[in-house]
């Protein structure tokens, strides 16, 4: 079986259950491409890429953008898109490593970094809610202004971190059994977001608004206020996205969180997330941020390009929504 031509239900058979079984053969499939690129790694670079210290390192890069694509699937399955991501990433992570800020120390950073996410993630909100603004112009309005207050704040500089409490985080004697900190929190976020998606009425919510926003209004669901919340949602998982880059890289910069909305977006398409909403899986969107990873991390190791790493990216986007489009039509 292949996820380009998935059988159809049977009379009679429940479509949850269909629908239940693509996903397990679409995360079965996405398994089977990570255990292959480990199996390129391995026999390209057995050395380096097999190494326990490259293995955390692909974990701990995968914690940062995985968090921000678990709040950009529950986005994107409410049928909308947030492009600003990125920047504010970068902005949350910028304000929050200023020196007026770290003389609060560990919790000034962390608290900064969250509700400079949430502040940029209601905006979002507003406008796309009650604004009637369309999410694509809306996100990428945020996007241009965050980075740019980013730049401002930093005036282009490198803001270094002296906080031991959070550089502490980074360094190996902080992993617990051998697991680095920032992955734990990835693994919490993660099963938190799977719970709020399949098992709350939160998630019921998304869906519906998703599948059809008019039928969830005469359900009684209160649409914008839904994707208010979606939105706020977004950007506190950059906001905790942008915390525990500070505290991989040890620094904020205005270029942090570049083309982390590509990324999200991708990893959440590969993983089974539908763009025309009504439709998300968390597993598949952790599985294709963590296909992504190795592939970068594979591309580095052997002193490939960063363009070819790029095209390879929007080649593997546009196989994914061909293969979206031929199953929607199909199943």
């Amino acid at each position: 079986m292949t996820l380009t031509t998935p059988a159809k239900a049977p009379a009679g058979e429940d479509p949850r259950r269909a629908l239940g079984l693509r996903a397990d053969v679409r995360n079965l499939s996405l398994l089977g491409v990570l255990a292959v690129l480990v199996l390129v790694g391995g026999l390209t670079r057995p050395a380096e890429f097999l190494a326990t210290s490259n293995l955390q390192l692909v974990l701990t890069q995968a914690s940062v953008i995985g968090v921000v694509t678990v709040g950009m699937t529950f986005v994107i399955t409410s049928g909308g898109i947030d492009l600003s991501v990125g920047a504010i990433v970068a902005l949350a992570s910028v304000w929050a490593t200023t020196l007026a800020t770290q003389e609060f120390g560990f919790t000034g950073i962390l608290f900064t970094a969250v509700a400079v996410g949430l502040g940029c993630g209601l905006v979002n909100g507003v406008l796309v809610a009650y604004g009637g603004m369309v999410p694509f112009i809306a996100t990428l309005a945020m996007l241009a202004s965050a980075r740019g207050l980013a730049l401002q704040i930093t005036d282009g500089r490198t803001q270094i971190v002296t906080v031991p409490s959070v550089l502490d985080l980074g360094v190996p004697d902080a992993y617990v059994l051998g697991i680095p900190p920032l992955v734990l929190v990835f693994a919490a976020v993660t099963a938190a977001g799977w719970l709020l998606l399949n098992r709350t009425t939160f998630g019921r919510r998304t869906i519906a608004v998703g599948g059809n926003p008019e039928a969830a209004r005469l359900a009684g669901i209160d649409v914008r206020r839904q994707r208010l919340f979606l939105y706020l949602l977004s950007g506190l998982c950059c906001g905790i996205a942008a915390f525990l880059l500070v505290v991989l890289a040890g620094s904020g910069q205005n270029t942090n969180g570049n083309l982390y909305e590509l990324d999200a977006i991708a990893a959440a398409i590969i993983g089974g997330t539908l763009l025309s909403g009504g439709r998300g899986t968390i597993v598949g969107s952790v599985l294709g941020v963590l296909v992504f990873t190795t592939i970068t991390n594979i591309f580095a190791l052997n002193n490939l390009q960063s363009d070819v790493q790029q095209i390879a990216k929007g080649a593997i986007i546009v196989a994914a929504v061909l293969v979206q489009r031929r199953t929607a039509r199909d199943g």
